[in-house]
C-alpha cells in the first residue's frame, strides 16, 4: 500500500490540471492493475444530452465535437456527444443507450478503418441495434497521404474540424440511407 501511494504521488504532476485521481490515465492504469479502482472510471463521459443524433468521440477531436454542436444548436439541431475516453473496454452500456435514444450515432476518431468506429459498429451489428432503423456512420482519417501543414488544415483535409463535422451530422439526418444487417 505505501508503495502504492509513493508511485502515485511521483505520477500525479504527469497530468497538470486534473482535479481526480481517474483524470491521470497513467494513475488509472497502476490503480487499476493493483486492484484500488474500479473498472467504473474507465466509462465514457456523456457531455451533452440532445435529440435525434449523437456523437462519441474517440481521442483529442473532443473540442471540435463541441464547436459543432454550437453551431448546430444555432440551427435549431440539439445533439448528443459522448467521449469514449477508452477503446476497451467498449463503454456497451452508454452506447446501447444512445443506439435506443437516438435515431443516428456518428463516431469520430484520429484512426483508420478497423478503429474505434469499427468496434462500436461490431456491437451495433452484433446487438441489432442497426434492425431497427438506426443509422451509423463513422469519421475517421482518410487512406491518403496528408501533406505536413499546421494541424487545424491538415484536420480540415482530414474532414475530421468542426465545420466538417456539422455538415456530417446534417447530412446523416437528412439521408434515408439506413444501414441493414445482411441476411
Amino acid at each position: 500500500m505505501l508503495i502504492v501511494k509513493l508511485y502515485v504521488s511521483a505520477i500525479k504532476p504527469i497530468k497538470a490540471g486534473a482535479n481526480k485521481v481517474e483524470e491521470n490515465p497513467i494513475v488509472v492504469i497502476l490503480l487499476t492493475v493493483v486492484g484500488m479502482l474500479s473498472w467504473e472510471c474507465l466509462t465514457a463521459w456523456r457531455i451533452t444530452k440532445g435529440t435525434k443524433l449523437a456523437i462519441i468521440n474517440f481521442g483529442a477531436r473532443l473540442n471540435e465535437c463541441l464547436k459543432a454542436s454550437i453551431a448546430l444548436k444555432k440551427k435549431g439541431i440539439n445533439i448528443s456527444i459522448a467521449d469514449a475516453r477508452f477503446a476497451k473496454p467498449l463503454d456497451e452500456h452508454l452506447i446501447w443507450q444512445l443506439a435506443t435514444d437516438h435515431e443516428a450515432i456518428i463516431t469520430i476518431e484520429e484512426g483508420s478503418i478497423g478503429g474505434f468506429g469499427s468496434h462500436v459498429a461490431k456491437f451495433l451489428f452484433e446487438k441489432n441495434l442497426l434492425d431497427n432503423g438506426l443509422k451509423f456512420r463513422s469519421m475517421i482519417l482518410p487512406d491518403k497521404f496528408i501533406d505536413q501543414d499546421k494541424p487545424e488544415l491538415m484536420y480540415k483535409l482530414a474532414a475530421l474540424d468542426s465545420h466538417s463535422i456539422e455538415e456530417r451530422v446534417i447530412d446523416l439526418l437528412n439521408s434515408n440511407i439506413v444501414l441493414q444487417k445482411q441476411k
